[in-house]
């Protein structure tokens, strides 16, 4: 599937040195660097297109455009990889609630999705991948479980023993009680006659009446929903034969810990015998009025309908980037308006002849960032740089500081 077009991202001048990223891993809990390489590999689990972009959306796929860009500015190549869930269970109730076919409601919201993210300035994945595209890939992986003893049927349905990875459990640390609960509320069925474990995975679910199904040796049916990322991320991150684990970065919204990137990475493992990711990386959720921003709740705060609004698209990316990717947050238009101003601020000072001096400014936006991305440290250090420049202290280059801004933190003057 065609991403969004791609993004010109300004070079860092040389003399500004870039540490080693560190992030958060949530199977350690604990902030570790990513290392130095000349090839990163990101696999970043997409929308499910049936209501894009609400804010939550986009904490999230900020949070990695931001690894992206640092990761680029080092000098290396990043393979980032994401898919877009374009069959499954919410999809196909939404189109028979609204009367529409189901590919015509995945196309639009798949072509909104990318219109938000081109208007957030976030640069296109290498790979942009379609569960049904994937379909023969998910084969393949189903059957390279099968031949690992790993799978087995209930009625006409495939499912995918958990326990076969000894690790299955320590990617998200959860109790039994813990992942039977979340389970049940995230799309599994735990209380499925037939099942071995409750927590074992669905991979292929036979064809039911009045829904699409595709051809395979399985029987007439379509894949799971954890499968899929599993067989898009080891077919298309190029993965190195040298390499400890299949990805450097798994990464996704919090809600997505267990038990999707759980069950993935244990698929994943079971097929090449890797633990899939060096760096598991979660963005916190967004809320609205109390309560997590959610399709099923309806409490959405929609990119598009704020653009439409007239709100800038550079500010909308101000507001999020003003908490920290991993913090759970509520939404409120005070931190929109907010940014809007600041937004307004930088654009005035980046537009004289004479500012505070730049480079400390951006040193400091660097050494933020490597830090577990740590924004709100960077866009104080440009309220510092604001209040000395509106102060009368001069000796940098505007022009830089706007180029650096954009080239990592995204946000293009």
């Amino acid at each position: 599937m065609k991403a969004w077009p791609d993004l010109y991202i300004p070079p860092l001048d040389t003399r500004f040195s870039l540490s080693d990223l560190a992030l958060h891993d949530t199977a350690t809990s604990l902030i570790k660097p990513l290392g130095r390489k000349d090839v990163y590999r990101i696999y970043v689990c997409g929308i499910t297109p049936y209501d894009a972009t609400h804010l939550g959306h986009a904490n999230t796929y900020l949070a990695f455009d931001l690894i992206n860009r640092y990761l680029r500015a080092t000098g290396a190549q990043v393979n980032f990889v994401e898919n877009i869930t374009d069959i499954d269970d919410p999809l196909l109730e939404r189109a028979t609630r609204d009367g529409v076919d189901w590919k015509d409601l995945a196309h639009s919201q798949i072509e909104l999705f990318k219109s938000d993210m081109v208007a957030l300035h976030v640069i296109p994945p290498a790979h942009y991948i379609g569960a049904v595209e994937a379909i023969p890939e998910v084969i393949d992986a189903i059957k390279a479980l099968q031949e690992k003893g790993t799978v087995y049927s209930v009625d006409q349905d495939l499912y995918f023993e958990v326990r076969s990875d000894s690790a299955f459990g320590t990617r998200s640390n959860l109790s039994q009680s813990e992942m039977l609960e979340i389970f049940a509320q995230r799309g599994g069925d735990p209380l499925k006659p037939g099942k071995k474990d409750p927590l074992d995975a669905l991979v292929w679910l036979a064809q039911r009446p009045n829904e699409p199904g595709w051809s395979s040796e399985f029987g007439v049916g379509r894949p799971g929903w954890h499968i899929e990322c599993c067989a898009i991320a080891l077919n298309y991150l190029d993965i190195a034969a040298d390499e400890q684990t299949s990805v450097d970065v798994q990464g996704g919204g919090s809600d997505l810990i267990f038990p999707h990137h759980e069950m993935s990475a244990a698929q994943s493992k079971m097929i090449n015998g890797r633990e899939f990711a060096t760096h598991y990386v979660h963005a916190g959720m967004i809320g609205l009025d109390g309560e997590k921003m959610s399709k099923s709740k309806g409490n959405l705060v929609l990119v598009s309908n704020l653009l439409k609004e007239g709100r800038d698209a550079m500010a909308i990316r101000l507001a999020l980037l003003s908490h920290h990717y991993r913090s759970d947050h509520m939404w409120t238009d005070h931190d929109l308006v907010a940014a809007e101003g600041l937004l307004n601020e930088m654009r005035i000072a980046l537009s004289r002849m004479e500012v505070a001096p730049t480079d400390s400014t951006i040193k400091e936006i660097i050494a933020a960032l490597a830090n577990d991305l740590d924004t709100p440290r960077a866009i104080s250090e440009l309220r510092n740089w604001l209040a000395a420049t509106n102060a009368g202290k001069v000796g940098g280059s505007p022009g830089e500081l706007s180029r650096a801004i954009d080239t990592l933190l995204g946000i293009a003057f």
